[in-house]
C-alpha cells in the first residue's frame, strides 16, 4: 500500500496557502488559479485553519458576510485534521470518508511536507490495485 510520503513524492510539491487576514475574495481568487478546492492557512510558518470552497458555500451567505468584507480566519476551518507521512491512503482515505472531508495536510515534527486530496487518494489507490491485479494475472499465467 502506498504511503502518503510516496505519494508526495510523485505529486507537484507547490503547496497554496493564504494568511487568515485576507479576504475571502482573495483566497476564491487564489484558487480559482490554481485550480484548487482548499487553501492552507498560515501564520507566522503555522497551519491555523483550512479554508475550502464547502466553508466559502456553507457559511458565507449563512452568515450574512460579504466575501470582499470577510477575512478567511471568520469562515475557515480551525481544527484540522491532518495525517504524516508515514500513514497509508487506505487509513487517509477512511478518515476522510468518515470526517466527510476532501482536504488532509500532510505534517511531520510541525513541518508542513503538502496536501492528500481524496482524488490524489483515490487515483493512487486504484493504481495500487491495477498492479497487483497485473502481478497476479502474470503468476496465474506464468509469466513470472
Amino acid at each position: 500500500m502506498t504511503s502518503v510520503a510516496q505519494l508526495l513524492k510523485q505529486k507537484e510539491s507547490t503547496l497554496w496557502s493564504i494568511a487568515p487576514e485576507q479576504t475571502v475574495y482573495s483566497a476564491l481568487q487564489l484558487m480559482a488559479e490554481k485550480d484548487v478546492g482548499a487553501l492552507l492557512v498560515i501564520q507566522q510558518g503555522k497551519l491555523v485553519g483550512i479554508f475550502s470552497e464547502r466553508d466559502y458555500a456553507r457559511k458565507l451567505i449563512l452568515m450574512g458576510k460579504f466575501s470582499k468584507e470577510t477575512a478567511v480566519s471568520e469562515l475557515m476551518t480551525q481544527d484540522v485534521l491532518y495525517v504524516g507521512p508515514e500513514h497509508n491512503l487506505e487509513n487517509c482515505m477512511v478518515l476522510m470518508s468518515n470526517k466527510r472531508i476532501r482536504h488532509l495536510p500532510v505534517i511531520d515534527r510541525g513541518e508542513i511536507l503538502g496536501i492528500v486530496t481524496i482524488g490524489d487518494a483515490v487515483k493512487q489507490i486504484i493504481r495500487d490495485r491495477e498492479h497487483t491485479i497485473h502481478q497476479l494475472e502474470n503468476y496465474i499465467s506464468g509469466g513470472y
